[in-house]
């Protein structure tokens, strides 16, 4: 069995040529590419030891890579950050027999680069969305346990219903004044989630503009016709699960007059239409920057960025009733 200390150099000598791949094509410039070369890397290293990487493991296992004791979970950035959204604090697909897990991040915004990290010491945060996320940073100032007051790996093997009084108390502990949080139940699978809850209507302008464009890229249901029911339920739960915020009238967002008109004091027309250009420039921003994970959780694809708008518009297209989303939209905003 490979001892620790030279797997740690090995992945030293990894991410070293992985850097290098990085900075001198493009050709692994995506989060599966990059983790299918990560595969290769470690394979071709690890081959003159007689182990090898498996390079079709399972899907959603947890770590990625798995070597004798050893995990590697694997993440991408096409942002100048060290910081990614992680696997479920339940780790319900964490894989038996793996005694030690590392970061291995790869990112393309300002110089590319690939680092690794302890996991443990990498979780710096707990997100939630539909089930709390751990958040991880490579270098991390300051480790998520070390406030918990527990170890990863003590905290790890708890049951479900454990876990959730330490995810509490930190979310407690970080709320501003005026937030609350919602609690129903320690239940993970009852979707019962800890959330700091702020209502839609007290927020600021510009963060108004900002949830409205990326609910609109994650469901584009909403333009559908107004007398079908439900088009704005996914907007509400995003709203909700992802960010604590609470929106009682998810269609105001789109349709109301007040919002409509925001570029043009004109009444009439097609009001979810104007609603929509005036926030194009938002909604290209977030085709860009929002995650992976939440593409595949609405739309249920994951596509590279470049491909977001043609997809949307395209599904777009055969929800709207009357008029042609990609006739009128996102043709002269740039973002």
């Amino acid at each position: 069995m490979i001892e620790r200390q030279i797997f740690e150099t090995l992945l030293t000598k990894a991410t070293e040529k992985l850097t290098q791949d990085l900075r001198s094509s493009n050709e692994h410039h995506n989060s599966k590419k990059f983790e299918q070369r990560v595969r290769e890397v470690l394979g071709e290293i690890l081959t003159d030891m007689g182990l090898f990487v498996d390079m079709n493991p399972p899907a959603q296992a947890f770590p990625d890579i798995i070597i004798g004791n050893f995990g590697v979970e694997v993440k991408y950035s096409d942002n100048n950050t060290w910081r990614s959204i992680a696997n479920s604090i339940f780790e319900g697909s964490r894989k038996q027999g793996v005694d030690y897990v590392y970061l291995l991040l790869g990112k393309i915004g300002g110089e590319p680069e690939a680092k690794w990290g302890h996991y443990e010491e990498c979780i710096m945060h707990v997100r939630t969305s539909h089930v709390p996320r751990f958040e991880v940073e490579i270098n991390a100032k300051e480790p998520l346990f070390d406030k918990l007051n527990i170890s990863y790996n003590d905290f790890r093997i708890l049951s479900p219903e454990e876990k959730m009084p330490f995810i509490r108390k930190y979310a407690k502990n970080r709320l501003k004044p005026g937030e609350r949080l919602w609690w129903i139940d320690d239940q993970p699978d009852e979707r019962t989630l800890p959330l700091e809850v702020r209502l839609y209507t007290k927020l600021s302008q510009p963060e108004k503009r900002k949830y409205r464009a990326e609910s609109a890229v994650l469901c584009p249901q909403i333009v559908k016709s107004s007398r079908v029911s439900g088009k704005y339920d996914d907007v509400t739960m995003f709203l909700l699960t992802y960010y604590g915020i609470l929106c009682n009238q998810a269609r105001d967002l789109f349709s109301a007059g007040s919002v409509a008109m925001r570029s043009s004091p004109e009444r009439g027309g097609n009001y979810i239409e104007r609603a929509l250009k005036d926030i194009e420039v938002e909604m290209l921003r977030a085709f860009y920057e929002l995650e992976d994970a939440l593409f595949e959780e609405y739309w249920g694809v994951i596509l590279p960025k470049e491909e977001r708008i043609k997809y949307w518009l395209k599904l777009a297209d055969t929800y709207a009733v009357g008029w042609r989303p990609s006739e009128t939209l996102f043709i002269t905003a740039k973002y």
